[in-house]
């Protein structure tokens, strides 16, 4: 009997355990309800504004260098100096060129003799040839009143032609002369052109940013000897998400911090969308000017940017917390008698403090998820910790 009644009692106390441990599973353990946070869709104003990390640059800048290669021979300026339009900022080892130069001046005041004797030739040949056409046209005559020869009528015509025949020849002479003169001169000009390409000529005027060679050195056609940019077209160029990117225009206004400068704000617009966007990293390149150049601004310096979108008046909205993403599908978890359901939802623009417009998928009445305590599953029970958690 006593035996009997042990086994009853282990029996109860083992189905006591085993029940206490179910209890336990289903309250604590796997399967308890996974303890949650949620909210409503709210209304309300939204400030959207998309956030992205750029570099200073100069929207205008030049790579001075010299067109035919050679020895550099002299560099006037160092980087961080300022230099004007036009400034002589080095030069190039000329070599023989001067030589060349004064060679072929001294060839263009030969050519110019000979231009003057020719000319004087062919006055003379002209003053000729009229004199030989008034006596062949003498002899003609007297020739024709038989006071003189044919023959010698015939002379005199024969001498007009080899008149008139040097007369072509020195004008010919005269022609090759005033074109060499004129070849010279072109000669001439080609090679000043060639002695005022070994001077390094600033396009602009800016700051030197790099000196990147030194006198002595060889230097090859077009390679940059200095470097200059225009300080007062310095921009911030900031890479911005491709998804955030649609809403941004030009125009809009721009908070820019510098990291040397945190803390500090820096006015600015976007003034350029960059036609091309990076593939890999899925950004694009926004343009942005400072409303005040800032001092002590060094070209690839690191910014933060804030790209402030137009205000969105009453719009329904929830935290960003809240937004999930299944399969590529942005949605919220909806409570439904305790159970997560996942729902597909369209949304719009995100603010920095955490708020994403809700265009369509949530009723105000649906419980959405803003917190798991462990990853959710569609029908995953669930426990509500903190209800209607509302934002300003």
């Amino acid at each position: 009997m006593k035996r009997l009644q042990r086994r009853v009692l282990y029996s109860l106390l083992l189905i006591a355990v085993l029940v206490g441990i179910i209890v336990l599973i289903v309250i604590k353990g796997p399967l308890a309800p996974i303890p949650v946070n949620t909210t409503q869709r709210l209304n309300g104003d939204l400030l959207p504004a998309v956030f992205g990390i750029g570099t200073v640059q100069a929207r205008r800048s030049y790579n001075i260098g010299f067109t035919r290669a050679g020895r550099l021979l002299s560099l006037a300026v160092d980087q961080g100096d300022r230099v004007e339009r036009g400034q002589v900022l080095g030069k190039m080892d000329p070599v023989d060129l001067p030589e060349r130069i004064r060679s072929a001046e001294l060839l263009l005041q030969k050519t110019e003799h000979l231009v003057l004797a020719s000319e004087a030739a062919v006055s003379e040949a002209r003053e000729r040839a009229g004199q030989a056409q008034k006596e062949m046209i003498r002899y003609k005559k007297l020739a024709a009143q038989k006071q003189v020869s044919q023959e010698l009528a015939d002379t005199r015509a024969s001498d007009a032609r080899a008149a008139a025949d040097k007369l072509s020849e020195a004008e010919a002479n005269l022609d090759a002369a005033r074109h060499d003169y004129e070849r010279m001169q072109e000669d001439i000009k080609a090679l000043n052109v060639q002695l005022a390409e070994l001077s390094l000529i600033s396009p602009a005027s800016g700051i030197i940013s790099a000196r990147n060679l030194e006198p002595g050195s060889v230097v090859g056609a077009g390679i940059a000897v200095l470097n200059l940019i225009e300080p007062q077209s310095l921009w911030v160029q900031a890479r911005i998400d491709q998804a955030a990117s649609g809403a941004i225009e030009t125009g809009q206004r721009v908070d820019i911090e510098l990291r040397h400068q945190a803390g500090k704000i820096f006015g600015g617009k976007v003034v350029r969308m960059e036609m091309t966007a990076d593939s890999l990293t899925e950004e694009r390149l926004i343009d942005i000017n400072f409303d005040e150049i800032p001092h002590n601004i060094s070209i690839g310096m690191l910014a933060n940017a804030t790209i402030f979108l137009p205000p969105l008046k009453q719009v329904d909205w929830l935290p960003a917390a809240a937004i999930v993403y299944q399969q590529g599908q942005s949605g919220v978890w909806r409570i439904d008698d305790g159970k997560a359901v996942f729902v597909a939802v369209k949304t719009g623009v995100k603010t920095l403090d955490g708020k994403v417009q809700i265009v369509s998928g949530v009723s105000t009445q649906d419980e959405i998820v803003v917190y798991a305590a462990k990853p959710l599953r569609q029908g995953s029970r669930v426990k509500t910790q903190v209800a209607a958690i509302h934002h300003d």
